[in-house]
């Protein structure tokens, strides 16, 4: 099948895929390139430097500059603002514009604005309206202006819920979907006096503590962690105010709203942490089984991501 442009449109590009269609008052100059099965819907400018992967639904109202990509099944809303310049001015350009990419199946909302140079990742959500003005992880939903994460586009991830106090007795734990996390609830005592969690090794504890740090004052749009290790175990508890932890295997992903002093999140090696949602007075005390050590540290998601796949931990 043939690809389909409107009569009313200026399609100046020879490079349109198999299967797409552009809709009237549509202008793509010369050396944009767009893949097959799109749709380009009506009044969209798309410059030189454009790349637009397969299956890629743009909305009215929409300008490409040069600079962006946009990969297979992404979608952009009516009158989403992308921009390239950070300085604009009247005739002024850049010797090269900044690089914008929109990556696999990341949707965006109407009406939306995209500074320059940031990249959307993949299976991304941008709220209808934000203000995007640093890059976005994969899988984030982020809203308002400046954009912030409120959560997370994985279907399997459970809201997440407040557990109640256990007092006395034996530590609880709690296997999740994410194989090797667990969320332990510490022997507890509580009187007049006030209240005592208690841990220890072999007894809530799931490991020897070798190092310990604590974070804290996060603003609430801030998103911490991003990362995993290859070596260290972790524990995670929320000594004050709450905030929510994310764990990501690579195929599985659950959140944990740590609430409670009582509450601790067992993080294995080998699994992707975030923190997100931090309350004001939140204080997250950490427990590593391992030095500080920054070759121990997978930063990038990507990276992270092929390691799983390939096994090569």
């Amino acid at each position: 099948m043939n690809s389909f442009v409107h009569q009313l449109a200026d399609v100046q590009s020879p490079s349109i895929g198999e299967g797409t269609r552009v809709w009237q008052f549509c202008v793509i100059l010369p050396k944009a390139v767009i893949g097959r099965e799109c749709n380009i819907c009506a009044h969209v400018l798309i410059e030189n430097d454009v790349r637009i992967g397969d299956n890629v639904t743009v909305k009215s109202g929409v300008q490409l500059w040069d600079g962006i990509t946009l990969e297979d099944n992404v979608f952009v809303g009516p009158n989403v603002t992308f921009t390239n310049d950070l300085n604009p001015r009247s005739k002024v350009y850049p010797e090269r514009f900044a690089r914008t990419s929109v990556r696999r199946n990341a949707s965006i909302g109407a009406n939306a604005t995209i500074l320059p140079g940031v990249e959307i990742g993949e299976q991304a959500m941008i709220g209808a309206g934000a203000v995007v003005t640093r890059s976005v992880p994969d899988y984030a939903i982020v809203v308002g202006n400046p954009a912030t994460i409120i959560g997370y586009t994985n279907t399997n991830v459970p809201q997440p819920e407040r557990s109640a106090s256990v007092t006395g007795g034996d530590p609880v734990t709690t296997k999740s979907m994410v194989p090797g996390v667990e969320l332990l609830t510490l022997r507890m005592a509580a009187d007049m006096r006030g209240k005592l969690a208690v841990g220890q090794v072999g007894d809530g504890l799931p490991f020897v503590p070798q190092r310990m740090f604590m974070v804290y004052d996060v603003p609430s749009r801030e998103t911490r962690g991003e990362h995993a290790h290859r070596e260290c175990h972790q524990l995670l508890m929320c000594v004050h105010g709450q905030c929510v932890a994310v764990a990501d295997d690579g195929r599985k992903r659950q959140e944990f709203l740590l609430d409670a002093s009582h509450k601790a999140l067992y993080m294995p090696p080998r699994i992707w942490g975030t923190q997100y949602r931090y309350s004001e007075d939140a204080v997250l005390v950490v427990l590593a089984s391992h030095a500080y050590d920054p070759a121990d540290y997978v930063r990038d998601y990507r990276e992270f991501l092929t390691m799983v796949e390939a096994g090569t931990w």
